[in-house]
């Protein structure tokens, strides 16, 4: 398995950047990861950094050295981070739980597979054509395609809204993609909002395609960043390409897998916990976190009358 790897990740106009990327990889397989957390709630940035930890442990735990059923192991992992999103906010005692958006991907077997929760995209280009890209759980998004609204949207709404994400009280709606067959030089990349949002899709395949990804993620970066101004969001991206060419193999960013040993495991993503009781996901579990953290907000709420 051979790829070259480029992440990046810029403060914009905001306070701080609560944006996390990363990636990980085994002999067979490889994961790459992408949150934005959410503003308007707290320690975003806590959340979004959890999500990588813990979809990470995850699958180092389970990629021997491929992931033996990925839809499946996307579902526990979303699951998995929600939840310690909100044991976390049950046991800081906080008045609401942090949140994050996330977009992530496995490649293995000569193909992709991705999931995504929110408005983090996933871009997948082939010879210069966008061949896919995830559609937001915002209203927006909703509106503009062809599928049915999945929830009610407000009169007025702008494209921040999202319906769902990771740490919320209601359990995360997330849509699965998968397998799709990879050829040489197809390009993926997952960016964070501050992207897509000041930069058109057409920009972004025309960087994708023209260019390394070494050359093109910063690229497009420094054009978010222009573009944006100075009210601009926190730009980031983690971007691959598939079977790198062998001219490539010199340059920052080539990965190849073919001298991996087995049980070897590579991440560029923060050491964190596996929680000891991830195999508890169930909806009754989750409702019971949920339940905590409203009677926490009710205690504070009593106290401070």
């Amino acid at each position: 398995m051979k790829f070259s790897v480029f992440q990046i990740s810029r403060k914009g106009g905001r306070e701080k950047n609560e944006d996390r990327m990363g990636y990980c990889y085994t002999k067979a397989s490889g994961l790459f990861l992408l949150a934005d957390g959410m503003g308007g709630h707290p320690e975003g940035e806590v959340a979004a950094q959890m999500t990588l930890q813990v979809i990470s442990a995850l699958y180092q735990k389970e990629a021997t050295p491929e992931i033996e059923d990925v839809r499946a192991f996307f579902q526990r992992a979303i699951l998995a981070a929600h939840r310690q999103i909100l044991r976390y906010a049950t046991e800081k005692h906080l008045m609401d739980t942090p949140r994050t958006t996330l977009v992530a991907a496995i490649v293995q077997g000569g193909a992709a597979h991705w999931v995504h929760c929110g408005d983090s995209r996933l871009y997948f280009v082939r010879q210069g054509e966008l061949l896919a890209r995830t559609r937001d759980h915002s209203y927006m998004e909703q509106r503009e395609g062809d599928r049915p609204l999945a929830h009610a949207a407000p009169a007025v709404f702008n494209r921040n809204v999202l319906y769902t994400c990771l740490g919320s009280p209601t359990k995360p709606v997330f849509d699965i993609t998968g397998p799709v067959p990879l050829q040489q030089g197809d390009r993926i990349m997952l960016c964070s909002d501050g992207l897509w949002g000041t930069v058109d899709d057409s920009t972004i395949v025309y960087h994708l395609a023209q260019k390394p990804v070494t050359d093109s993620a910063p690229d497009l970066v420094e054009q978010a960043l222009a573009n944006g101004g100075t009210h601009c969001d926190n730009v980031t991206l983690i971007t691959m390409e598939w079977e790198t060419p062998d001219s490539f193999e010199s340059t920052r960013g080539a990965i190849s897998t073919d001298n991996i040993e087995d049980g070897v495991f590579a991440s560029t993503v923060q050491a964190g916990w596996l929680d000891s009781q991830v195999d508890d996901l169930d909806d009754a579990a989750i409702e019971r976190s949920i339940a905590e953290i409203n009677e926490a907000i009710r205690r504070s709420a009593a106290r401070r009358g």
